[in-house]
Parts: C-alpha cells; structure tokens; sequence
C-alpha cells in the first residue's frame, strides 16, 4: 500500500489492518534507519583521533559532545518508535491516548510516533509554554 492508498481509504477504514500494517511497515523501517545512523555515530566516536595540539583536542571535544547530543535525540526517537510499534501491538495505535480520538493518517505519516491528536497537542504544549513562564 502507498501513501496515496492510505489516503484514499474511507474514513470507516481507519487503522483497518491494512492500515496497521502500512505504519507498521514503515516505524520498522524508520527503526533500522535510525540504528544504523547510531551505528554509525557511535564507530565515529570510537574512531576519533587523538592529537597533541590543544586546538585540535578542543574542536575534537566540542564535535565529541555535538555527536553524544544527536546520539542522545536518535535514542528518544528510537524509544518513541519502540512505543509506537508497542501501541500498534495493543491496537490503540492512531487513537490519541487523551482523547480516545483519531489521530489522523496525515498527521500520522508526517510523524509516526504521534500518540495525541493535533488539540491534545496543542493543549499539551499550551500547558508547557504556561508553567515555563511560572517558572
């Protein structure tokens, strides 16, 4: 199934088992994408060379941190598709987990991970913004 088919599904279709296997399809491929990427970063950080120059151990050490950083946002995204794949698995996967209502397929294609709809969201955040400014 393509995009284009998702999207042309009826509404009553929503997360049929077609459409299940469609996102589940694509959060394993999103998945092995992303533990490669980590693959790859972590023999980076494993290959680095050391020098005597302190100019060159400072960039050295400012590009190791940069690197740990990405690391560390490729692991929440891996931890957030884990519990995607984990939802789907208990079939509340498309279901905002506040509301109980449909999450969408675009906003679901544009972001797999998605467990709340768009207004949850956006409370969600309304929220954050509000105890930031208490803070």
């Amino acid at each position: 199934m393509t995009q284009d088919d998702l999207l042309a599904q009826p509404a009553d279709h929503y997360m049929n088992d077609a459409q299940q296997q469609f996102f589940r399809a694509l959060l394993l491929s999103q998945r092995a994408e992303l533990q490669a990427r980590i693959a790859d970063e972590f023999e980076g950080l494993r290959e680095r060379d050391t020098s005597s120059d302190p100019a060159d151990i400072g960039s050295a050490e400012e590009q190791r941190q940069w690197q740990l950083r990405l690391l560390e946002r490729e692991k929440k995204l891996l931890d957030k598709i884990d519990e995607a794949l984990d939802r789907l698995a208990r079939g509340e996967y498309g279901w905002c987990r506040e509301t109980g209502e449909p999450i969408g397929l675009k906003r679901l294609l544009l972001r797999p991970t998605a467990s709340l709809c768009i207004e949850a969201k956006e409370r969600q955040e309304q929220r954050e913004k509000h105890q930031r400014d208490r803070d």
